[in-house]
């Protein structure tokens, strides 16, 4: 049976921080995305999985039958790059992701280097947005 690799942990958010960040640039950007993320969604940090900082939660079903739990917004404050998740499927999200800064992005992640190289009211614009969405098109499953 198929067990899902990202589910919300007991792990200290804090503890993850500092023990796996070494960059000290990185951990000050990481800490303060974790004030950004948890004053803008309202939900306390969670850790997914060994290492996402999720906000909230929510329930999805595929087409395919598939489903499982993730957090409706979160980041991870990798090695390389800083990896955003946040939902993409909203129709206003590519007009605000331009305004975002220096990043780049994949199908459910932007990733930037430093905080400094993005605008953080928009970051704010974005999980915002990401959380509607995200509850919207999962409503009747939570």
């Amino acid at each position: 049976m198929y067990e899902a690799k990202m589910k919300e942990t007991d792990s200290d958010v804090i503890r993850f921080i500092e023990e796996t960040v070494a960059n000290p640039k990185k951990k000050q950007d990481a800490y303060r995305l974790l004030e950004i993320f948890q004053e803008t969604s309202g939900y306390p940090p969670k850790m997914w999985g060994p290492s996402i900082i999720g906000f909230g939660s929510y329930h999805y079903v595929y087409a395919s039958g598939h489903s499982g739990d993730a957090p409706l917004v979160g980041f991870s404050p990798r090695k390389a790059k800083i990896s955003l998740y946040i939902a993409s499927g909203d129709p206003d999200y590519e007009q605000r992701l331009a305004k975002l800064g220096k990043h780049t992005s994949g199908k459910s992640c932007v990733y930037i280097n430093k905080l400094e190289d993005i605008d953080t009211a928009v970051l704010k614009e974005l999980i915002v947005q990401s959380m509607d969405f995200t509850q919207k098109l999962y409503a009747e499953y939570n």
